[in-house]
């Protein structure tokens, strides 16, 4: 199989050289296990720093596992999540969360991969009703599965709707880094600030090994779950080697440099295809992901040199995602061979 750049996923990206060095330099010597070590302690310090000190972090081995756990934490099971269709822990989780949590997941049709309070508020009913699932919490993607970013405004509605009825809000955060680049923000103004509860900060696809945090905002939430990560088979005992890559991503801007690169070839790649006549741009280019459909019958041909995904089948649907190291490149070699195509 050729070892080439494609448009499939911000997975299929290596690692960045920074992160991959960070974790060579503490591939020395004995240090305590499980997270009491150094570098874990130190990569917390520096987490705290950014969402604030009355934060509980922790990390993880997968974007899954941060959302299931930092679900389960703040869940009963009979408890309901309310999320859009497109989303991860609906989605593309395996029925994770349902699994593992035992609520039910109320998924809400959208356009462009986003809730909104007025599409929310219809599954807001049953409260205090014994035979209804309860209405729990909210969870938003941010950026979405559509590549589409909630501003801090859009963000702070759905928090007021879900605490006014005694809910909470969650964030999957596995692409924050290109939504914060979008918004030009740091991380803390459009999550704690803006009312999330807990939030699952992802790195894996803007230049990390792997390795994700559960941030919780509310100490309250958090207080057992550092039994809920054991149980759930996330407790690192080598943690040293995520917390470096943390350590790494949180320096020198290298999560914003990359982010705002990959956000800035999507562009480029959107606006190299917006005249031709055969390809139509479903959603907003917010962040890295470029949503397309066409014609049926070109997407094999277009596979066989550059791998990406159909997103729908139904309507020839195709989701293009760019990396923190595609090159621009890249994307006009893609784009010539789309002329090709479809001429």
């Amino acid at each position: 199989m050729k070892n080439i750049r494609g448009f499939a996923s911000d997975n299929n990206a290596g690692v960045h050289k920074s992160i991959m060095q960070a974790m060579k330099d503490v591939n020395v010597g004995h240090t305590i296990a499980y997270g009491n070590d150094i570098y874990t302690q130190a990569a917390l310090e520096k987490m705290k720093k950014i969402f604030g000190e009355e934060t509980d972090i922790y990390f993880v081995f997968i974007g899954t596992a941060a959302n299931v756990l930092g679900l389960d934490a703040i869940t009963q099971s009979y408890h309901s999540i309310i999320c859009a269709e497109t989303s991860h822990i609906h989605e593309d989780e395996c029925g994770a969360p349902e699994k593992f949590t035992g609520c039910k997941l109320l998924a809400v049709s959208t356009k462009d991969g986003k809730l909104t309070p007025t599409a929310i508020k219809k599954y807001l009913y049953g409260f205090d009703f014994e035979h209804h699932s309860q209405p729990h919490v909210i969870s938003i993607t941010q950026a979405s599965e559509m590549g589409t970013v909630y501003t801090v405004d859009e963000i702070k509605a759905i928090a007021e709707l879900a605490h006014e009825n005694n809910m909470l809000l969650h964030m999957d955060g596995a692409r924050i880094a290109n939504a914060a680049a979008r918004l030009g923000l740091g991380f803390k103004e459009f999550t704690g600030d803006a009312g999330v509860d807990v939030l699952s900060f992802g790195g894996t696809k803007n230049g990390m090994m792997y390795g994700e945090a559960v941030v919780f905002f509310n100490k309250e939430l958090s207080k057992n779950f550092k039994y809920v990560r054991k149980q759930g088979m996330q407790l690192a005992s080598k943690m040293r080697y995520i917390s470096a890559q943390f350590m790494s991503y949180l320096s020198n801007d290298l999560w914003l440099k990359n982010a705002l690169h990959a956000n800035s070839m999507a562009s480029l790649l959107a606006s190299e295809l917006k005249d031709v006549a055969a390809v139509k741009i479903t959603q907003k280019v917010e962040a890295n992901g470029v949503f397309a459909i066409l014609p049926k019958e070109a997407v094999p041909e277009l596979q066989k040199e550059f791998f990406f995904y159909v997103w729908n089948e139904e309507t020839s649907e195709v989701r293009w995602m760019t990396s923190y190291d595609t090159k621009a490149k890249d994307v006009r070699k893609f784009v010539r061979l789309i002329k090709e195509k479809l001429s």
